[in-house]
């Protein structure tokens, strides 16, 4: 009898917990890396210089690189038309970019140094596992770049391998809101400061959290290519503001917007999303999409081909995708350019909810997905998501 009433009284513990488990899923999704397990080839195209550009390098590690980071800068810089972009990586392995896609670096380190190039501009974006070792090949490297005078920008979290290098002791250095105190902790050298979108000292820039990496970019073109190709490059984004807005709220995420993620992992359907991987793609949009829709704490995030096969982005970049439509069921499929589908493709998406982009809109992407999920999960939940971007 003892025991029958115990194992009763377990049962509501156990269903809550497997409720809460289930809840959860979507921060273990949230919190995951994912490894790149499919084919490598190792065909990099040979590497195309035109020394009458500038030079632009954007580092990446292989096992885990932000996307928007990176792929922000490499869309504005090679938009400029008047730049040599790489995203360069110790390996010719594919890199993972956190959250959904994969890419294959344009070069890696030991062959752009092969060259004689010698990049303008080093881009850092935030990475895991490289700030922990001062002696390691990456930070080596950018010590190195920095004596011949190119311009350093840490982008987002990338802050802590810019402060790793010990080129920004005693320099102003900024980074995302919610992980300011905790890289202040680990580095005190720089001199850490707030509530700026970007820094500059001399050659070294940064930027506040993730969607900041615009701004830097900008202040980095504006200097670099004029004021024609500055604001051509605005307009090409439809950046929502006439100048750089340099003013930035630092507001961390506290515990009470933790509470409100809890109540929509719990109470709220969270959804499997997909975005559609197409030939020409824009890097900045595909991105922006993936990275804001990351921060809403979906159960999955996928990037799709329709052939299951990679793609190449407008600017040239090998994009593998994460799942094919055969492995996965969806939510809903985001695709950037409705307008390049076959009447094959329509049919495939056949019975998928479908959110189409429209490029002649006008709107600034982060502020076009934003106004989405305000739709979709309340005003509470966009600022979470404006702060997870540290888009303040």
């Amino acid at each position: 009898m003892k025991i029958k009433k115990r194992f009763w009284a377990l049962v509501p513990v156990m269903m809550i917990s497997c409720l809460l488990y289930t809840a959860c899923k979507p921060y273990r999704e949230f919190a995951s890396i994912p490894v790149y397990k499919g084919a490598v080839k190792h065909d990099l195209k040979p590497t195309a210089y035109d020394k009458s550009k500038k030079t632009i390098v954007i580092i990446a590690n292989n096992e885990g690189t932000e996307i928007f980071d990176l792929m922000a800068p490499y869309y504005l810089f090679n938009a400029t038309e008047k730049a040599n972009v790489y995203v360069v990586a110790e390996k010719k392995q594919p890199i993972v970019l956190l959250k959904g896609l994969f890419i294959y670096p344009n070069t890696t380190f030991k062959e752009l140094d092969s060259l004689g190039i010698q990049p303008d501009v080093v881009v850092i974006p935030a990475m895991i596992k490289v700030f922990a070792d001062a002696k390691s090949p990456m930070i080596t490297w950018i010590k190195d770049k920095s004596r011949n005078n190119s311009k350093i920008l840490s982008v987002c979290a990338g802050s802590l391998v810019g402060a790793a290098t010990g080129l920004y002791d005693g320099k102003p250095l900024t980074t995302h809101a919610s992980q300011f105190e905790e890289s202040k902790a680990f580095f005190k050298n720089p001199h850490w400061i707030q509530n700026v979108s970007v820094t500059k000292t001399d050659n070294l820039y940064s930027t506040a959290g993730v969607s900041n990496a615009v701004e830097g970019s900008l202040t980095i073109i504006n200097e670099t290519f004029g004021k024609e190709t500055f604001q051509k490059i605005m307009r090409d984004i439809h950046y929502p503001q006439n100048e750089i807005k340099l003013e930035h709220k630092s507001i961390e995420v506290k515990t009470s917007h933790k509470f409100t993620i809890a109540n929509k992992l719990i109470f709220r359907k969270n959804k499997k999303v997909g975005v559609l991987l197409q030939e020409g793609c824009n890097e900045m949009m595909l991105a922006a999409v993936i990275d804001t829709y990351h921060r809403t704490f979906p159960s999955s995030l996928e990037t799709i081909a329709a052939n299951g096969l990679p793609v190449t982005s407008k600017y040239g970049l090998t994009i593998i995708p994460t799942s094919t439509l055969k492995e996965k069921e969806l939510d809903e499929l985001h695709i950037l350019s409705p307008d390049k589908l076959s009447d094959a493709d329509n049919e495939m998406f056949k019975g998928i909810p479908v959110i189409k982009y429209n490029q002649t809109e006008n709107q600034y992407i982060i502020n076009k997905c934003l106004q989405r999920i305000k739709e979709q999960y309340g005003h509470k939940f966009e600022n979470i998501t404006k702060l997870l971007l540290d888009y303040n």
